[in-house]
């Protein structure tokens, strides 16, 4: 597995924190979130949660979208710290 440090699951942000995507933890759910615009180095937005937690809103390459938590655990982030 790649290096880990300073990096958080999507699914670990809280609403409003924005990060850059790092990497994958799942080859075959990466093929799937690549499509949909998560590439490494777009910077992505947590948006909303649902009232149960599942699943969450994202904004990425310019639309919302929405992923189930699993999927989103699978996508390691660098975090961007407000200022």
């Amino acid at each position: 597995m790649a290096e880990t440090k300073g990096l958080k699951n999507l699914s670990q942000l809280e609403i409003g924190q924005s990060a850059i995507i790092d990497s994958f933890t799942d080859k075959d759910m990466a093929l799937k979130l690549l499509e949909m615009g998560c590439t490494p180095g777009e910077i992505v937005k947590l948006d909303r949660i649902a009232p149960l937690g599942d699943p969450i809103a994202i904004y990425v390459s310019g639309y919302l979208l929405s992923l189930r938590k699993a999927e989103a655990s699978t996508i390691l982030v660098s975090p961007i710290l407000a200022k």
